[in-house]
């Protein structure tokens, strides 16, 4: 049997695989990194009273999460990364035969915001009204996001040297440090431009953040999430904008709109296009209330229910 003492010695090996040859993005090591913790820490308590596998103590472990009512989601995640610590160490030669399977995850539909409510919050909120001392920048960065559809990890890692504005193009690293090149229209040209010529300091260098504070120090998620909570005030909605919603918009708007369900995969940079197709579940849905309301038999049905 393979033994606490070992397997924590190759979870540690582990970790920095998934960094240096996996290449994986920093919320998934530190994901990875916290999941496999938890689960070593509850399989230390086990073994103060008798000597157990690594396989016995995953199940009491899932037992446990579902105990405790995790979500789903949570527990899926989870169950990947064991699944991938499990392969990192049959690789090694060792098999744990762990045989895990994910939990049937619930998939819900993205949230998004219409296209009149973004054109909105765009056009008609002006630059002065906005609560910020920077609000070219965070005008420069709703429109980048729209025109994009990018991850807001994404967005923070955008270095100066990655934005083409003259051909309206800027380079992008997703998951994995994957590079795809994306496109921007020209209000987002327009917007940024104006960022750096009135509110970004000077740059030392090109490989500088192209959105920095007022340190000139690189904008973190959470602060993008703010500059999505500011623009919420100019709307009379009760649900958050945030820049996955934003990323969401963008998607639906353009399957809405006709664009070819394996274009906005390469724009949203999905690895499949599963990922994507939970898009056009919003789609249909606005099509079929759409039709509800203007078709003409419409009318008729809601005469025949009077």
């Amino acid at each position: 049997m393979i033994t606490y003492g070992e397997l924590k010695e190759k979870k540690e090996a582990f970790l920095i695989y998934i960094d240096i040859e996996k290449n994986l993005s920093l919320h998934s090591q530190r994901a990875y990194t916290t999941d496999l913790a938890h689960l070593f820490v509850f399989w230390a308590n086990l073994n103060k009273n008798s000597v157990v596998s690594i396989k016995r103590a995953l199940e009491q472990y899932l037992v446990f999460l579902f105990n405790k009512k995790f979500d789903k989601s949570s527990i899926a995640r989870k169950i990947s990364c064991f699944s991938s610590f499990e392969k990192f160490l049959k690789k090694d030669g060792l098999d744990l035969n762990l045989r895990l399977a994910r939990p049937r995850v619930d998939k819900k539909l993205p949230t998004t915001l219409s296209i009149d409510e973004i054109t909105h919050l765009l056009d008609n909120v002006k630059d002065e009204d906005l609560l910020s001392s920077r609000p070219i920048r965070d005008k420069a960065i709703f429109e980048l996001m729209y025109a994009t559809g990018i991850r807001c990890s994404e967005l923070v890692s955008i270095r100066l040297c990655d934005i083409d504005l003259a051909n309206k193009v800027v380079r992008i690293f997703g998951k994995g440090r994957k590079e795809r090149i994306v496109l921007f229209g020209t209000k987002a040209h327009d917007k940024i431009s104006s960022y750096l010529q009135h509110e970004r300091p000077p740059a030392e260098s090109i490989s500088d953040p192209l959105f920095v504070n007022y340190r000139t120090m690189p904008l973190t998620s959470r602060s993008i999430q703010r500059i999505f909570e500011m623009f919420r005030q100019f709307l009379k909605i009760k649900r958050p904008i945030t820049p996955h919603n934003i990323r969401h918009s963008f998607a639906t708007h353009l399957l809405s709109q006709g664009a070819d369900l394996r274009l906005v995969q390469e724009l949203l940079g999905h690895k499949t296009l599963s990922s994507t197709e939970r898009y056009t579940h919003v789609t249909i849905a606005g099509l079929t209330q759409l039709c509800d309301t203007i078709h003409p038999a419409h009318e008729l049905l809601k005469k025949k229910s009077k």
